[in-house]
């Protein structure tokens, strides 16, 4: 299933694509697409709808994020050996983690802001892996029965906030709207072999960044039983697993976002984001 949000910010309904690629009306069976909702029980539930027989939505209603409120947002860094390398750091040897604040989550075709105290905005294009149930020290072979699917990530990133202000990754990661996420979540029957996605952003129309899932160091699975050692995983959580080689600061001068420029990112089977960069 492709399940999303659609309608105004703060009042979204949850809804589901169907075989035709319109939206279909959800909130008669569930309320929202959020960690009480999103989990293996729930998908067994909406399997069961004929979902032409629900109303329709306009498709040309806004998107919000794929899922409301997760309990954590959680990113993997230096993930693509070749984006290592462009950033002037070695590739590690076990996953770097760091999180984003969840306030920072945005929908997938909304505004990105720049502050203006920001001098080096950069863009990411990520796969995300939505967690379905509780999660804690399981093996490499467990973990994809407990991820429930996937979605496209905008791991928006503010460069000298998060490398030259001191501390963690996370300043960097986490203003406001610098996490678009969606537009879908995108079960994980509905995707052949998630190590093998295509991967693509341009900005201004211009092609930045093109890579694969193939050419991860660590694959979805070890990430998730990986993370499961240090903290237990909840349904509904969103893990962004790291960005090929492209971004702004690995370019030669390097190049940053500024108010007015648009952003459209892709992955095979996972949908597209369009956005423009405003000033805050």
């Amino acid at each position: 299933m492709k399940l999303l949000r659609v309608g105004v910010k703060g009042k979204e309904k949850p809804a589901a694509l169907d075989k035709n690629g319109k939206f279909r009306d959800l909130s008669s069976h569930i309320t929202d697409l959020n960690s009480d909702t999103v989990n293996f029980e729930t998908i067994k539930k909406l399997e069961s709808i004929d979902l032409e027989s629900l109303t329709e939505i306009s498709n040309s209603e806004r998107i919000g994020a794929c899922i409301n409120k997760p309990g954590k947002f959680v990113a993997i860094g230096l993930n693509y050996s070749d984006h290592a390398a462009e950033s002037g750091m070695d590739a590690p040897s076990e996953p770097i983690v760091f999180m984003k604040a969840t306030s920072s989550i945005n929908g997938p075709n909304d505004d990105i802001e720049i502050s203006k105290d920001s001098k080096e905005l950069d863009w990411e294009v990520e796969l995300g892996i939505i967690i379905g149930k509780d999660t804690k020290n399981i093996s490499e072979k467990e973990a994809e029965n407990h991820i429930l699917g996937y979605c496209l990530v905008n791991d928006v990133s503010e460069r000298e906030w998060q490398l030259k202000k001191m501390g963690q990754w996370v300043k960097g990661k986490s203003h406001d709207t610098y996490g678009p996420i969606g537009p879908y979540l995108v079960t994980k029957n509905e995707i052949s072999d998630i190590n093998s996605l295509n991967l693509s952003l341009d900005v201004n129309g211009q092609r930045m960044q093109t890579g694969n899932t193939d050419k991860m160091i660590f694959n979805v699975f070890f990430i998730v039983s990986y993370l499961s050692k240090y903290m237990t995983l909840q349904a509904g959580d969103i893990i962004t697993t790291g960005t090929p080689p492209g971004v702004g600061m690995g370019k030669k001068p390097q190049v940053f976002l500024k108010a007015g420029d648009t952003i459209r990112l892709s992955i095979d089977n996972l949908g597209e984001q369009n956005s423009k960069v405003v000033a805050e």
